[in-house]
C-alpha cells in the first residue's frame, strides 16, 4: 500500500494550518481609543481603550473590551444582507419608533468622519479614536 498521498495530505494540512497560526500570531496589536457619546440622554462621555490585530475588525476589539471592562456592553444584530449592525452599547439601544441609532465616527484632530462601513468589516488603524454617537436621523 502506498503511503505517499496520505502523506503528502497531512502535511499539505500541517502547511495550511502553520501559515494561519503564524500570521495570526506574527500581527501586531494596535491600541485604538473609543468614546461613547449619548446627548439625547444629556450623559458624559465615556471613555474606553482596547486593541485590534493589525488588519482586524472594530468588533473584535469591542468584544476584546466588553471581556475586560464591565462597564462596557454592546450588542450587535447579523443582518444576513448587510452584516452585523450595533443595536447597542451601555444598555440603549437604536430605535426605528425614535428615529435613533449609533452613528459610527472616526475623530482625527477634531474633525468627524462617519465610518462607511459597519463594526463587522471597519478595520481601525493604530491609535485610531472611534465615537460611537447616539443620534436621531
Amino acid at each position: 500500500m502506498d503511503l505517499r498521498p496520505a502523506a503528502l495530505l497531512s502535511l499539505s494540512f500541517l502547511l495550511v494550518w502553520a501559515h494561519g497560526r503564524l500570521t495570526h500570531e506574527g500581527s501586531a496589536t494596535l491600541p485604538i481609543r473609543l468614546t461613547v457619546v449619548n446627548k439625547l440622554a444629556n450623559t458624559s462621555p465615556q471613555a474606553f481603550s482596547s486593541s485590534v490585530l493589525e488588519g482586524g475588525i472594530l468588533v473584535s476589539a469591542l468584544r476584546r473590551l466588553q471581556e475586560a471592562n464591565q462597564r462596557f456592553k454592546f450588542t450587535v444584530i447579523d443582518n444576513p444582507n448587510f452584516g452585523l449592525f450595533l443595536e447597542s452599547v451601555n444598555g440603549v439601544a437604536g430605535s426605528d419608533k425614535d428615529k435613533t441609532y449609533w452613528e459610527l465616527l472616526s475623530e482625527s484632530s477634531g474633525e468627524y468622519t462617519r465610518l462607511s462601513v459597519g463594526v463587522g468589516c471597519y478595520q481601525p488603524a493604530a491609535n485610531e479614536h472611534i465615537v460611537f454617537n447616539f443620534t436621531t436621523w
